[in-house]
């Protein structure tokens, strides 16, 4: 019982605070039953004053802030998820600022002692105050001394205190209403609610261990440390555990200081070249990419190096997803429709049952109007979006990978934008996407493939004695079941006997109940 009152509670908190910050007031929906009508309009009349004159990001940001850690991470996965909260809903969740209060110093002291099992002034020459603070973590600066005796600046990211019991507490809250939702709303069984809590609970319990974070800066590291004007910082891994991340201190400008960086003599079409090009490049090469490149998480350094911190979300692409995206805009730069549309039906993206010829049609309808514009016109998010959209027409299974990209790629586009706003994104992503075609579906990357290929036919040549040994097993076992018939081992036949008595004993105690029930209700009856 109590497991359903504490959720219940906190959905009721819940829904008083989004109704005094006037989020109900952004609902719109002309077909919603009378009764849901109705509970809006009552939910309205706990509005404060204030809030009318708010826009419709500033209400939802203060809302989730004000609801805590949990509700700021719900609002921004449901941002990639517009199949479930709609189009418009989703793109002001996705600019939900993700700020709270630091906590206090003492406390992020506490936990790096903690979690690092050393006292703070042993690990750090000198340990500052919060600089910044979201809903999972703070950043302080520290001083690190170095095996040479010199001393390093460094940032210092913190969990914060009692988070992961909080979200863990929300997250029944979520449950409850996914629940609800399947059981009594048909039309959100589609959407599979409890499918969509299960996936941000996974995504947020990996990005509160630090240890994966740091795991993902190193492999980032490696992969970029030829690329030019491009780098991740350097982890320190001695003084880092699951809360707590210490990597170098970055001295630059945040990409949304455009004015400052204008000031510095910035070259801001490199700027935002570079910007698409380097998540091109992660994402066709290397299929591993950072998926919340927001200006707050790009610096620029005096000599024009990006730098992308913040990898607490992180997207993968598989070598057919990347030959996917790759073939699809080299396809559009190319108006080469048709293979467009092949490239979708060879991946299995659309049902074979579905004729190529009128999807590479439909293609057309959104490449065709891109051509003979203004690069400034043409947004390459937006031409993926129409893209996945005219899919589903052609019964295409979502795939949530790229669903994460396309989030991605609106994202990395608005951040070019800002830098250059006449930016030409099919120019631009040109030669990355044609290097990758080249070096992956022409000649030398069928040789690839093909050296691949043998590779695997040698290994599955060395592993037959062991299939062999394996299948003449398991015939042996066959036999001896034909003859025998089928047969547990003693700890099956254990396990079995023990759940049967647990059942046995659970029938008993529930046929006492009803037998108890059905007693006073007959001396009730008699009385």
């Amino acid at each position: 019982m109590a497991q359903l009152i504490r959720p219940t509670l906190r959905l009721m908190q819940a829904g008083f605070v989004l109704a005094r910050e006037g989020v109900f007031g952004l609902v719109n929906l002309p077909d919603l039953p009378a009764g849901p009508r109705l509970a809006i309009r009552l939910a309205r009349l706990l509005e404060r004053r204030s809030v009318q004159d708010k826009s419709a990001r500033l209400r939802l940001s203060d809302a989730m802030n004000r609801l805590g850690p949990s509700y700021v991470k719900l609002g921004q996965f449901l941002a990639t998820r517009a199949d479930v909260v709609g189009k418009e809903a989703a793109a002001e969740l996705a600019h939900l600022q993700d700020r709270l209060p630091a906590f206090p110093q003492e406390e992020a002291r506490a936990q790096i002692a903690e979690q690092l099992m050393r006292p703070v002034d042993e690990l750090y020459v000198e340990f500052g105050e919060p600089v910044a603070a979201a809903s999972m973590a703070q950043v302080h600066p520290a001083l690190v001394r170095q095996p040479d005796g010199s001393v390093r600046k460094m940032a210092v990211k913190v969990l914060r205190p009692d988070v992961a019991r909080r979200f863990n507490n929300d997250l029944q809250s979520f449950y409850l209403v996914a629940r609800l939702a399947e059981r009594f709303v048909p039309a959100a069984r589609r959407l599979r609610p409890l499918a969509v809590v299960d996936t941000l609970a996974r995504s947020v319990a990996l990005e509160m261990d630090f240890r994966l974070e740091a795991a993902a800066l190193s492999e980032m590291a490696e992969n970029t440390a030829e690329d030019p004007g491009f780098r991740v910082p350097a982890v320190d891994w001695m003084r880092s555990a699951k809360g707590v991340l210490t990597m170098e201190w970055i001295d630059g400008r945040k990409l949304s200081d455009v004015a400052g960086i204008t000031e510095d003599g910035m070259d801001l079409e490199a700027l935002g070249a570079n910007v698409i090009q380097s998540f091109l490049r992660h994402t066709l090469r290397d299929g591993f990419f950072h998926a919340d490149m927001h200006q707050g998480n790009l610096f620029v350094q005096p000599d024009g190096t990006l730098v992308a911190v913040d990898f607490g979300i992180t997207g993968r692409l598989g070598r057919s997803e990347r030959r996917f995206l790759a073939e699809i805009l080299y396809g559009f730069i190319t108006r080469d429709y048709r293979r467009v549309a092949e490239v979708h039906f060879e991946a299995g993206y659309v049902p074979a049952d579905q004729d190529v010829d009128v999807f590479a049609q439909a293609i057309r309808a959104i490449g065709e109007p891109i051509h003979g514009h203004d690069a400034s016109e043409i947004s390459m998010a937006r031409l993926l979006t129409q893209l996945f959209e005219i899919t589903e027409l052609f019964q295409m299974r979502t795939q949530p990978q790229l669903i994460m990209l396309q989030k991605t790629m609106v994202v990395v586009e608005g951040v070019a934008r800002t830098l250059n706003p006449r930016l030409d994104m099919w120019r631009t992503a040109e030669p990355v996407v044609s290097h990758w075609i080249a070096g992956n579906l022409g000649p030398v990357g069928r040789l690839r493939d093909l050296g691949t290929g043998l590779t695997a036919l040698g290994r599955i040549a060395t592993d037959l004695p062991i299939f062999a040994d394996r299948i003449g097993r398991l015939s042996q076992e066959m036999e001896r079941m034909a003859e025998k018939g089928f047969r547990f081992d003693a700890e099956t036949a254990d396990a079995i006997g023990r759940s049967e008595a647990r059942h046995n004993r659970s029938g008993r105690v529930a046929l006492w109940i009803i037998a108890i029930a059905l007693a006073a209700l007959a001396l009730k009856a008699w009385a």
